[in-house]
């Protein structure tokens, strides 16, 4: 399997996340996202959910300039989900470059026919 390597702020954000984690201590007084990991997964998970929301009624609306603050939301939050799970970034990079080998880069895994 090929190795995907990340130097992005994505990465610089999971591992702060991760180390937040792992010593909820080295959290600066008021961090959203000290709050958010005490707040259990649940919470994250729910958190993302609203991001996806936002973005999706901003596109709808052509809102390209509040798209663009609501997915700096929705991945901030993606990466909050991610570090709870210790699921590194670079592990989605392989499963999409693993889909886009199997099935062509801009596709995504078909749908089981529904019985």
């Amino acid at each position: 399997m090929t190795t995907i390597t990340l130097h992005d702020p994505l990465r610089t954000l999971y591992d702060a996340i991760l180390t937040l984690r792992r010593d909820p201590q080295s959290a600066p007084d008021g961090s959203r996202t000290a709050r958010l990991l005490s707040q259990g997964r649940a919470r994250m998970a729910r958190k993302l959910g609203e991001e996806a929301i936002e973005v999706a009624i901003d596109a709808m609306r052509n809102d390209r300039a509040a798209v663009v603050l609501e997915s700096a939301d929705l991945l901030y939050n993606l990466m909050v989900l991610l570090a709870d799970l210790e699921i590194p970034p670079e592990e989605v990079m392989a499963e999409i470059e693993r889909r886009a080998t199997l099935f062509g880069i801009a596709e995504k895994l078909p749908k089981s026919p529904l019985s």
